[in-house]
C-alpha cells in the first residue's frame, strides 16, 4: 500500500479548514462533502471504499465489502480521491462541517490505529484506511448510542479529524477512568477500554437534564473529547427554531411571518 507523506496547513480560529499541499503524484482522500477547493492541476475520482489503496486495485468483492462497511458506519459508500496530476505542488482544502477545531493525528505516532467517531473523520493522505470499529461488550452495543459503531483509522499517514466547540486532550494512566457523554468523545488510541455505564439514578437522567449512559474510558491511552457535539447543537437549533403555522398547500399564515397572529 502506497503512504503519501504531504504537508498540510490549518488555518482559522473557530471554522477551520486544512489546506494539503501534495507533490505531483501524491493523493489525498475526503470525506463526501468536506471539499472546500482544489488547484488545477489536481484529478478528482470517486471510488468505492475509503480510497486508501493507490488505484483501487482490489477485486470487486473487496470494493463492495469496503463500501458496506462505511454504509454501516453512517458514511457514504463513496470516497474521494484527489490526485496531483501536475508537475508541481499543488493544495486542495478541506473545511470543518461546523465550529471546532481541525486535529492533524499522525497515525505513525500513536501506533497505527486511531478509533474515533463516526463522523469525525474529515480527509486524510492516501493510504490511510477506513473501517468499522464495532465495541465488543453488549452493554455498548445495547445502550451506546453515539459510542457504539465508530470509525477505525489504520495506517501511517496523516489523518485529520474534526472536534466541535473546544478540544481537551487527556492522557490516561494505566486504570485512570474518565467518564463522559458519549457524544463528547471524539477519539482515542486502542490501547484504551471502552464502556458503557448506566448513570445509576433515573432520576438524575430524566430531570436532570443528561442521558441515562456514560462511556467510561480506562487507560492507558489518550483521549481527544469536544465540547459541543454536533448532535446537542443540532437540538438545540431545532428547540429555539420558530414554530410556524401552514395555511393551505405549502402557504404560511400570514400573522407567523410577522411574530403575531391575527385577530
Amino acid at each position: 500500500m502506497t503512504i503519501d507523506v504531504v504537508d498540510y496547513e490549518i488555518k482559522g480560529a473557530e471554522m477551520q479548514f486544512v489546506e494539503v499541499e501534495l507533490d505531483p503524484g501524491e493523493a489525498a482522500i475526503g470525506e463526501a462533502g468536506s471539499l472546500m477547493f482544489m488547484e488545477t492541476g489536481i484529478e478528482m475520482d470517486t471510488v468505492f471504499g475509503d480510497g486508501s489503496g493507490p488505484s483501487q486495485s482490489g477485486g470487486i468483492f473487496d470494493k463492495l465489502v469496503g463500501a458496506g462497511k462505511r454504509l454501516i458506519s453512517g458514511e457514504s459508500l463513496f470516497t474521494t480521491v484527489y490526485r496531483n496530476a501536475d508537475a508541481r505542488k499543488r493544495r486542495v482544502a478541506f473545511a470543518a462541517p461546523y465550529p471546532g477545531k481541525i486535529l492533524a493525528m499522525d497515525l505513525s505516532a500513536l501506533g497505527g490505529t486511531l478509533i474515533c467517531q463516526k463522523e469525525a473523520f474529515l480527509c486524510a493522505a492516501r493510504g490511510v484506511s477506513l473501517d468499522v470499529a464495532f465495541q465488543e461488550r453488549l452493554s455498548t452495543g445495547f445502550f451506546g448510542g453515539e459510542g457504539f459503531i465508530m470509525q477505525k483509522l489504520s495506517g501511517k499517514g496523516l489523518a485529520f479529524v474534526h472536534a466541535g466547540g473546544t478540544l481537551l486532550e487527556r492522557r490516561l494512566a494505566p486504570g485512570e477512568t474518565l467518564r463522559v457523554d458519549t457524544g463528547c468523545l471524539v477519539a482515542y488510541t486502542p490501547s484504551v477500554s471502552f464502556d458503557v455505564q448506566f448513570v445509576g439514578k433515573v432520576k438524575t437522567a430524566l430531570f436532570g437534564g443528561e442521558g441515562l449512559f456514560f462511556a467510561t474510558l480506562t487507560g492507558p491511552g489518550h483521549v481527544w473529547l469536544q465540547s459541543l457535539p454536533f448532535s446537542r447543537l443540532a437540538s438545540r437549533v431545532f428547540a429555539a427554531a420558530p414554530r410556524t403555522r401552514h395555511s393551505g398547500e405549502g402557504g404560511v399564515a400570514p400573522g407567523s411571518v410577522f411574530g403575531g397572529e391575527r385577530n
